[in-house]
């Protein structure tokens, strides 16, 4: 088991993408869930607690740079440990 002392905290806004200015590879070392309001998502490419807001990847739809196209969603954004 992972001890706890030795999770990084969990920042303010996180991305999946590894290019983005957001992305802190230390936490996805752990399992992380992040609750929206009050329902778990499983399909989150990036997140703002402060701001209030998910994004996440929209079908099948992709961008001209074939990364998959993300929806902003707001609401109430709750991150922890597994």
């Amino acid at each position: 088991m992972n001890d706890i002392t030795s999770r990084p905290t969990l920042p303010d806004r996180l991305a999946i993408d590894a290019r983005s200015p957001y992305h802190v590879a230390a936490v996805f070392q752990h399992d992380i869930g992040i609750r929206f309001n009050d329902k778990e998502r499983f399909d989150v490419a990036e997140y703002c607690i402060s701001e209030g807001w998910v994004k996440v990847p929209s079908a099948k739809t992709l961008d001209r740079k074939g990364q998959p196209l993300l929806i902003q969603l707001k609401g109430r954004v709750e991150v922890f440990y597994k």
